[in-house]
C-alpha cells in the first residue's frame, strides 16, 4: 500500500515539502492507514500532520467508543486531534436531507474550517474500492460521463493519497504495521445504498474480474481525460458563439452533441443551476427548434430570434396597473415611473434636444383619465409616430428583437388596448408632442 499511495501522491502532485495536512479520521482501517502513512511520509517531507474526528451521535456507545479510539490512536502517533460532536439525525430532519448527505456536509464543513485555521490541506481516506462504489452508484442513477469519472484524486485543497489502493491493500498494510482500527457496525448492514453496492454487487463483479476495482480506477482515469477534452471544446465553443445578444444559435447547432451538452451544463452552472438530464435534453431541443425551458424557479433557458440565453426572470404581476395621474409614487414590477413636466416654449424652440427626451415626451392632454401604467396584455396595439400604421405590441416586440424573457416586464401607458407609451420604445403617434402641444411631460423608468 505504501508504494501505491506514494505513487498517487507523486502522480497527482498532492504534497510538497513542509506541507500541513489535516486527516479525516473515523477510526476505520482506511483512515487509520492514511494517518499512519502520512506520519511516516512526513519524516521525509517535513509534513505537519493533524487529524479531525466527527462523532455523528448515531450509534450511541459505539460512536463514543470510536471517538475514544481516535484520541488514543492520535496520542500514540503524537498527532494533534480536533473533535466535533454533531447531532446529525436532528440536523438532517431540520434541513430535510438524508442522514448520509447531512453527515457528509457536516464532515466537510468541519474539515474545511479546521484546515483554514491551520492553513492546511485536507486528506481523506477514499480508496479504489470507494471509487468503484461511487461509479456504480452514479451509474445506477443514470449519470453522464462526469459521474463515471469517479472520485477525483485532488479537488481544490482536498487530497486522496489512497485512491489507487484497494480495501485489501489497506487491510494488509494495517496487519503488517500492527495498526489497530475499529469497525463501524453500519458498514456491515445493507441499510444504506452504498453498503448494498459494497456487500451485494461488488462481490459478484469481483467473481467475474478479481481486479475489478483496479479496472474501474483505470476506466475513471481514461474517462477523466475524455471529459477534460470535451470541457475544453465546450469552453472554446462558448467563447466563439458569444455575442452581445446571447449565444449564436446557428453556431451552437454546429457543435457535436457531446460538446453542446457540456456547453449547456456550463451555462446553467454559471447561473447557479445544476441541470438534470431531462433539462439538458429539453434545452438541446430548443436550441434546434426555439422556445423556452424553465430549469429552476424563475430561471429559464431561452432560444429565440437566433440567440440562446440563460435568464433569471422574476415573476411579473401582469394584472397590476396604476392610474397614470396618481399622486402617489408610481411603482410597478420593481420599477419607478416618473413624469417630469417640461415648459412647452422651451420644447418647441429647441435647437437640439436629447434623443431620449424627444422619444419619451408625451402630450398630457391626449391622455384620458382612464389611462394606466401596466405590463402588456393580449390584444394590445401601438401606432409608431410618423408612420401611418398600427401594430400589435407582440409583433412590435418581435420586430425589434426584444428578448422574450424581457417582454412581460416592460411597462406601458395604456388606454384600454391602445398603448400610448412603451418603456424603451417611446410615445405613440396619438400622444406624441405636436406643434400646438402645451402640456408636455417626459416619462422615464428606473429599477428600484
Amino acid at each position: 500500500m505504501f508504494i501505491k499511495a506514494l505513487s498517487a501522491v507523486q502522480k497527482y502532485n498532492m504534497l510538497s515539502q513542509n506541507d500541513k495536512i489535516v486527516v479525516g479520521l473515523s477510526g476505520g482501517a482506511d483512515s487509520c492507514a492514511l494517518l499512519h502513512f502520512l506520519v511516516s511520509l512526513g519524516k521525509e517531507m517535513n509534513l505537519t500532520v493533524s487529524a479531525c474526528h466527527i462523532n455523528h451521535q448515531l450509534r450511541g456507545a459505539e460512536a463514543d467508543r470510536d471517538e475514544q479510539f481516535a484520541v488514543d490512536f492520535c496520542k500514540n502517533l503524537h498527532v494533534p486531534l480536533y473533535i466535533l460532536r454533531a447531532d446529525v439525525k436532528g440536523e438532517a430532519l431540520r434541513q430535510k436531507k438524508s442522514t448520509e448527505q447531512c453527515g457528509r456536509d457536516i464532515r466537510y464543513k468541519f474539515f474545511s474550517e479546521t484546515a483554514d485555521m491551520l492553513h492546511a490541506k485536507i486528506a481523506t481516506a477514499h480508496t479504489a474500492s470507494d471509487n468503484a462504489e461511487t461509479v456504480l452508484f452514479n451509474l445506477a442513477r443514470g449519470s453522464g460521463a462526469s459521474g463515471l469519472c469517479g472520485i477525483p484524486p485532488v479537488r481544490d485543497n482536498i487530497i486522496r493519497p489512497l485512491i489507487e489502493c484497494t480495501r485489501t491493500d489497506i487491510e494488509n498494510y494495517c496487519r503488517e504495521n500492527n495498526i489497530s482500527y475499529v469497525t463501524d457496525s453500519t458498514n456491515l448492514t445493507d441499510e444504506y445504498t452504498r453498503n448494498k453496492i459494497r456487500l451485494e454487487i461488488i462481490p459478484v463483479l469481483k467473481k467475474i474480474n478479481p481486479a475489478f476495482e483496479s479496472s474501474i480506477s483505470g476506466m475513471t482515469e481514461r474517462m477523466k481525460e475524455t471529459v477534460d477534452f470535451i470541457d475544453k471544446c465546450a469552453e472554446k465553443a462558448l467563447s466563439e458563439c458569444l455575442t452581445d445578444k446571447g449565444y449564436s444559435i446557428s453556431e451552437l447547432q454546429k457543435l457535436d452533441k457531446a460538446v453542446l451538452s457540456k456547453a449547456i451544463i456550463m451555462l446553467c452552472q454559471k447561473n447557479s443551476v445544476t441541470p438534470e438530464a431531462k433539462h439538458i435534453e429539453l434545452i438541446k431541443k430548443i436550441v434546434y427548434n426555439s422556445g423556452a425551458v424553465e430549469i429552476k424557479n424563475n430561471v429559464f433557458a431561452v432560444s429565440s430570434q437566433g440567440f440562446f440565453r440563460i435568464v433569471n426572470q422574476p415573476p411579473v404581476t401582469s394584472a397590476q396597473s396604476i392610474p397614470w395621474n396618481s399622486r402617489e409614487n408610481l411603482l410597478i414590477n420593481n420599477k419607478k415611473i416618473s413624469l417630469s413636466r417640461i415648459n412647452s416654449d422651451i420644447f418647441h424652440n429647441r435647437k437640439k434636444f436629447d434623443k431620449f427626451l424627444f422619444h419619451n415626451s408625451i402630450d398630457c392632454d391626449t391622455i384620458p383619465l382612464s389611462a394606466v401604467f401596466r405590463t402588456r396584455r393580449q390584444g394590445d396595439f401601438f401606432q409608431p409616430p410618423k408612420r401611418n400604421l398600427t401594430k400589435s405590441v407582440k409583433k412590435l416586440f418581435i420586430e425589434m428583437k426584444i428578448p422574450r424573457e424581457e417582454r412581460d416586464g416592460i411597462i406601458m401607458l395604456a388606454d384600454g388596448s391602445e398603448i400610448l407609451w412603451i418603456e424603451g420604445i417611446g410615445v405613440s403617434e396619438k400622444s406624441s408632442v405636436k406643434s400646438n402641444s402645451k402640456n408636455i411631460a417626459v416619462i422615464s423608468s428606473e429599477k428600484i
